[in-house]
């Protein structure tokens, strides 16, 4: 594919001229690092002089997310993205996006699709990986044209890419990645004239916006019932699909390999490790707030909800600003138990087992941190959809609480608020606790653990290595001078040339 069709120059010089912006950020990924000096050389030739455009490379965050710091140095005023993207909506700029078309054999996915479903009795909803997008229009001409044919006439939709121009924006008011439409119970006969498209008809549909696409089914459908089939790669956006609806059928076409799959054991297994992360977390007793992201909108508000979720839990935490995080990195704040990683959605998963504290997402912390909250099952990845949820309110007598790692009983220390609760609120902590030790049979020797380190002083205060130490009574032999000394236009021990 030519690189003015595939970089599509004339839609983002028309989207560039239409707006009037003089000073365009063009943000590539690594992969495509390759092609940028050819497409700001197109672009320029499209724009004229008038415009000035910069290069972006080597993000401080994820790729997928558009760069608003690395724009901001230039003073850009808006940024052109290419390749994947999360579709995050930014702080302050806005950003044009550009997926880039990678090769598709339309025949030969509709002719796998027929084959491997025609036994399948559920409605289906085709998603696809943006790069995809171009295609989906041939795809569902040729769907329509071979299930005539086939006699197999499943009910089958189809997402719809949100859009390719993302504008700043303040926070989301959706809840789990889905908005259902009602009717404005307020409007009077008045109303219905100016507010004809509020008031005419009662919408009964839920709609669903994940990763930049956007479809809806029937409010009285779950989405469930429907099998999810991915038209891509398994890539982090087919991960945030696996994860936010697993309990979901999916099926992958991959149109690399050409090939049909629909075991993702490996995928759905990453639940039973976070669940295991969400465990650990609860003895966690101080905790570091990882900043992935400076230009996802909202960021800001999650990162003060994760305050004061922590220290409402009575633990201690500090946050930390730093780009793609690494186990080399993390080592360096060894009194962290936990780290709650505040990014976008398809960054926000990292394989933690090479770090020496787990990472988790803002909704596992909020699994972990808030009393009597259990997983049921239903996984968010945007924390977004988190912001609007109130923190609960935990100062209350709880019961000793069984650490499912450390195989015993585990006290979690109370807030300061509660340091003047009265004894008779003491006595009855006092006897709730005995009560749930005594509630198993355990071994004698299992004890109550407290923490022993509940901020970072007590941490360093408390570790074994205190660093070098001199020896004040036994001190070093006195030091002697080798070499010259003086200046190098002069040593003291040179003669002046005459």
């Amino acid at each position: 594919m030519d690189l003015e069709s595939n970089y599509e120059i004339h839609r983002t010089a028309d989207y560039i001229r239409s707006n009037n912006f003089a000073r365009v950020a063009l943000q590539f990924p690594d992969e495509l690092l390759k092609d940028s000096t050819r497409v700001a050389r197109a672009l320029r030739n499209e724009l004229g002089r008038g415009v000035r455009l910069f290069v972006m490379a080597d993000t401080a965050y994820g790729s997928c997310c558009v760069d608003e710091v690395g724009a901001a140095h230039v003073d850009a005023e808006c940024v052109v993205h290419y390749g994947h993207a999360c579709m995050s909506p930014t702080t302050t700029l806005p950003a044009f996006f550009v997926f880039g078309k990678a090769s598709i054999d339309v025949s030969d996915c509709v002719q796998s699709l027929h084959h491997h479903l025609s036994s399948n009795n559920k409605p289906i909803m085709v998603l696809f990986g943006l790069e995809y997008a171009h295609a989906l229009q041939d795809i569902k001409s040729a769907m329509a044209m071979s299930l005539p044919s086939t006699g197999f006439s499943p009910m089958i939709q189809y997402a719809e890419v949100t859009s390719s121009v993302v504008n700043p924006s303040g926070d989301s008011d959706e809840i789990n990645g889905q908005d259902t439409k009602v009717v404005d119970l307020n409007c009077d006969e008045k109303d219905k004239t100016s507010k004809s498209e509020k008031c005419s008809k009662l919408v009964t549909d839920t709609r669903y916006d994940l990763g930049g696409l956007k479809w809806s089914i029937p409010m009285d459908q779950k989405i469930n019932a429907y099998l999810l089939l991915w038209i891509g790669s398994e890539d982090s956006a087919f991960a945030n699909i696996v994860l936010t609806f697993n309990s979901c059928e999916i099926a992958r076409y991959d149109p690399e390999g050409r090939q049909f799959l629909r075991d993702f054991f490996h995928q759905k297994k990453t639940l039973k490790r976070r669940y295991y992360l969400v465990e650990k977390a609860k003895d966690a007793n101080i905790v570091g707030i990882l900043v992935g992201t400076l230009a996802v909108a909202g960021y800001l508000r999650m990162i003060n909800q994760m305050k004061e979720l922590i220290e409402r839990a009575g633990k201690k935490s500090y946050t930390l600003v730093m780009g793609r995080p690494s186990p080399a990195k993390l080592a360096n704040f060894p009194e962290c138990d936990v780290f709650v990683y505040v990014s976008c959605a398809q960054t926000a998963l990292l394989d933690s087992k090479d770090f020496l504290a787990p990472v988790i997402t803002p909704f596992e912390a909020m699994l972990a941190f808030s009393s009597g909250k259990e997983w049921t099952g239903e996984y968010v990845m945007e924390f977004r959809d988190l912001m609007i949820s109130a923190p609960q309110d935990i100062n209350h007598i709880q019961e000793a609480r069984f650490s499912f790692i450390k195989g015993g009983y585990m006290e979690d220390v109370q807030p300061h608020e509660n340091e003047g609760q009265t004894n008779e609120e003491s006595l009855a902590l006092l006897e709730s606790s005995k009560a749930a030790l005594n509630s198993i049979d355990r071994p004698s020797n299992s004890i109550l653990f407290n923490g022993s380190a509940q901020s970072g002083v007590d941490f360093f205060a408390a570790r074994s290595f205190k660093g070098l130490k001199m020896q004040y009574d036994n001190p070093s032999p006195t030091s002697y001078i080798i070499g010259r000394s003086g200046r190098a236009a002069g040593y003291d021990d040179e003669k002046e040339l005459r």
